[in-house]
């Protein structure tokens, strides 16, 4: 049995780099995870940036007319520094260029985020909820008359409708708090790349919880972490590239070995099903250099013998 058979496999698509990305680099790598099986391909929100990064409407709809197959992923747009009214608009537009392969993960942000665009950080739990909320009516419903906290809508209607009903939302925080609200609102969660190996461990159970508790089956809920990684036959220069990623994209050096996987083919297959014993059901591998030379060596892996 491979990796591949247990699991579905996603794939950062490149989008966020200390280096030039191309859009050959872009269009590459999303037609070939697309020929390679992968299930997905997934970009961050990172607006105002210290490196180079692509917006994650722009790069996925890119995407979406060079692709036929593979879904596409947003993990996450920081939801309370947007209008929900255009937010469902675009995502809207998305899944129906696509042809209803969108999948739009949301959550609250850190402080610097709200700071950044002169958002108030007050009332941004209720906010984000409200925002999901609306989002899914203006979805799912012809009209739309909302009159909430934060925003008033009437006979409101999206200019487009989104081909999947209903068109996903994951979140993807580990606080207790959020993983409760996940539970309760979200179709899918992924564990944050910068959050550590452990945190991960800890949060699977404390979701099927939660889960459970809402009356949400948990074995039908996608579990997955988006996972920076590095590999090479030689494993101290897998290591090296990892840590300049988290050294210099993350300011957070010690994520190298918490959060990161690294090392030969065959140490990263048993760290990759050391994440499916702790309960994932999808991975978002993310190559931090060398894309298109790393996807080609993560299909192996995922594919070899475990």
């Amino acid at each position: 049995m491979t990796l591949a058979d247990q699991i579905p496999f996603g794939m950062s698509l490149p989008h966020r780099s200390p280096d030039r990305i191309s859009a050959e680099t872009v269009r590459a790598v999303a037609q070939r995870a697309e020929t390679l099986g992968f299930s997905d391909l997934w970009v961050t929100e990172n607006t105002l940036d210290h490196v180079t990064s692509f917006d994650p409407l722009t790069v996925l709809t890119y995407a979406a007319a060079v692709t036929t197959t593979i879904r596409l992923g947003a993990s996450v747009l920081v939801l309370p520094v947007h209008d929900p009214r255009m937010v469902a608009h675009q995502w809207a537009s998305l899944d129906a260029l696509s042809e209803g392969r969108a999948i739009m993960g949301v959550g609250i942000g850190r402080p610097q985020h709200y700071a950044e665009f002169e958002v108030s950080p007050e009332g941004r739990v209720a906010r984000f909820r409200e925002q999901v909320s609306l989002i899914r009516a203006l979805w799912a419903n012809e009209q739309v008359t909302h009159h909430g906290r934060y925003y008033q809508v009437d006979n409101a209607r999206l200019g487009i409708q989104p081909v999947q009903q209903p068109l996903p939302i994951w979140m993807g925080v580990g606080h207790p708090d959020a993983l409760r609200r996940t539970a309760r609102l979200a179709d899918g969660w992924m564990g944050a790349g910068g959050s550590t190996t452990e945190d991960f461990r800890k949060a699977v159970p404390a979701l099927k919880a939660a889960l459970a508790d809402a009356g949400r089956d948990p074995t039908r809920f996608p579990i997955s972490k988006r996972i920076f990684m590095a590999i090479d036959d030689n494993s101290a220069k897998a290591r090296a590239t990892l840590h300049r990623w988290y050294t210099e994209v993350y300011h957070n050096p010690a994520g190298t070995e918490t959060s990161g996987v690294h090392g030969t083919p065959e140490q990263v297959a048993e760290k990759l099903q050391e994440f499916i014993r702790m309960g994932a059901t999808h991975l978002l591998l993310n190559p931090v250099a060398d894309h298109a030379e790393q996807l080609e060596a993560c299909a192996e892996v995922i594919r070899r013998p475990v």
